[in-house]
């Protein structure tokens, strides 16, 4: 446990390394941010062997009085462990993706040491073990992600951040003065001992106050419908790393694991929650990709097929049973790989092009072999096709559903699918079918760099299916989905360890 203050002390250093080493030589940037992220994924790696079990770490050594919790503490279970890997093998396959790619822009240094304390921030939201915590790291990823999506300084990018501040500014406002009330009604920050608090309490009308400050907090970070405004203007504004890191961890960890870590552990789900969870997320998953059919921008088509997918993951998660919550976070890794990889591939389409344009593209099949390839089975994937990742996660979520006795649901899931499947038809056809135009006569396949990235993703979205092999579950997901099950066994397991 010694080690789990690295997830936030390494990329927190290096950040303010960076800019410094930056001047001594303009490589040093990719060098470090690399290993820093590397890193990073190797331990989230090695913590997969932790994750059966609540482990606590207590900062400075001050360990809970009495039962009292007295200084800050960091959280180690299943569901910490899950989402730890989802941050920093994409995080890592990110920033590989940069060092070609951001030759485009100016002062890698600035990108490396803004994308490091985004990568502080997420961790630092996944193993804090209090409120008031949370909500600083909240701040720290959401303040370095405003300057990363405005890092090409265009118009576009300027307006589009300016969109992402006032609604995230929005969003922050709710959930602190969540934090504030909450702090009043129980007398703690700390998750575990607020929610031993709460045992003794009957609900009051303060604690549903709070309960919808938290909820549409978290549903802004989100960006579910109809939270979801910012985000078709700031994820295609974004250069393509952080557009996977934004569509693909950030809005997961802010949103989904922080509404549950709260909901289903701290303050306790009820009917109400979870069947506005289930309506929310089925209208999320139907409009968000009616809306993307529609898109000729590449990177926006992709930003609706992000609320869309996300409304997946809220559907299995609001069904609250054991099958839907494992289909629900087995979408969440899922979604995170393939739509990583889909904004790199429209990154890669664009840095060749030089257009996000679907009409402008056409013919680039054989000019860019590896990005046709990776876009490919990305929307096999996405689309739900077996054998690849997405096809597994969308069937738990269906068959969850009919379990729950909601077939509607279920329909409703299946169709998003098809149109999902339509939708990404018409991104083949567009952007490599047809014959090849002669603007595009020069148009050459990406840097190795860039290329290596999507490949590592296209293997995952190959064999994730995998993870539902009995002991690959047990070590993966099973940790994750009886954290959320067991609910607020949630305190016992933290003030006991």
């Amino acid at each position: 446990m010694n080690w789990l203050p690295l997830f936030v002390a390494v990329p927190l250093g290096i950040a303010f390394l960076t800019p410094v080493l930056a001047k001594l030589w303009k490589g040093f940037p990719d060098i470090v941010g690399n290993l820093a992220t590397g890193f990073l994924c190797l331990l989230s790696l090695w913590y997969l062997r932790f994750g059966q079990t609540t482990s606590v770490y207590y900062v400075g050594g001050w360990e809970p009085l009495n039962g009292m919790p007295l200084g800050i503490c960091m959280v180690l279970d299943g569901l910490t462990v899950l989402m730890l890997l989802v941050v920093n093998v994409i995080g890592f396959l990110s920033t590989l993706y940069s060092i070609s790619y951001m030759e485009h822009y100016t002062d890698k240094g600035k990108y490396y040491t803004l994308f490091l304390l985004m990568t502080t921030g997420l961790n630092g939201i996944v193993i804090s073990g209090d409120l008031f915590n949370i909500f600083v790291f909240f701040e720290i990823t959401a303040i370095s992600s405003y300057a990363l999506v405005a890092f090409g300084v265009e118009a576009e990018e300027l307006e589009a951040s300016f969109k992402y501040q006032v609604l995230g500014g929005l969003a922050s406002s709710f959930i602190l003065l969540g934090i504030a009330l909450f702090y009043h009604l129980t007398g703690t920050l700390n998750l575990a001992d607020a929610s031993k608090v709460l045992t003794g309490k009957s609900a009051s009308p303060v604690l549903y106050f709070i309960g919808v400050l938290f909820f549409i907090g978290f549903g802004l970070k989100g960006a579910f419908m109809p939270f979801h405004a910012w985000l078709p203007d700031a994820h295609p504004s974004a250069p393509a790393p952080i557009s996977a890191m934004l569509s693909g961890v950030m809005i997961k960890v802010l949103g989904v694991y922080a509404m549950c870590r709260v909901f289903f552990n701290v303050i306790g789900m009820t009917p109400v929650i979870l069947t506005t969870l289930m309506v929310l997320g089925t209208v999320s998953m139907v409009l968000g990709v009616f809306l993307a059919v529609g898109q000729w921008d590449l990177k926006r088509l992709l930003a609706y097929h992000s609320i869309s997918q996300m409304g997946y993951i809220v559907l299995g998660i609001g069904l609250g049973t054991p099958l839907g919550i494992l289909g629900g976070l087995f979408h969440l890794m899922n979604h995170t790989v393939f739509k990583s990889l889909l904004f790199l591939n429209a990154g890669s389409l664009e840095f060749a092009t030089g257009t996000r344009n679907l009409k402008r593209m056409g013919g680039l099949k054989d000019k860019m072999p590896i990005t046709h390839f990776t876009t490919l089975i990305a929307s096999f994937s996405i689309a739900g096709l077996p054998p690849f990742n997405g096809f597994w996660s969308k069937l738990l979520i269906v068959m969850a559903c009919i379990q729950a006795g909601h077939p509607v649901y279920a329909v409703w899931a299946i169709l998003g699918s098809l149109l999902t499947l339509a939708s990404f038809m018409k991104v083949m056809r567009y952007a490599f079918g047809g014959e090849g135009k002669t603007v595009w006569e020069h148009v050459r396949e990406v840097p190795s760099w860039m290329c290596l990235a999507m490949i590592v993703l296209v293997v995952l979205s190959t064999t994730m299916g995998l993870l539902l092999i009995p002991s690959l579950k047990a070590a993966v997901l099973d940790p994750a989905v009886r954290v959320l099950s067991d609910g607020l066994s949630y305190a016992a397991n933290v003030l006991g360890g």
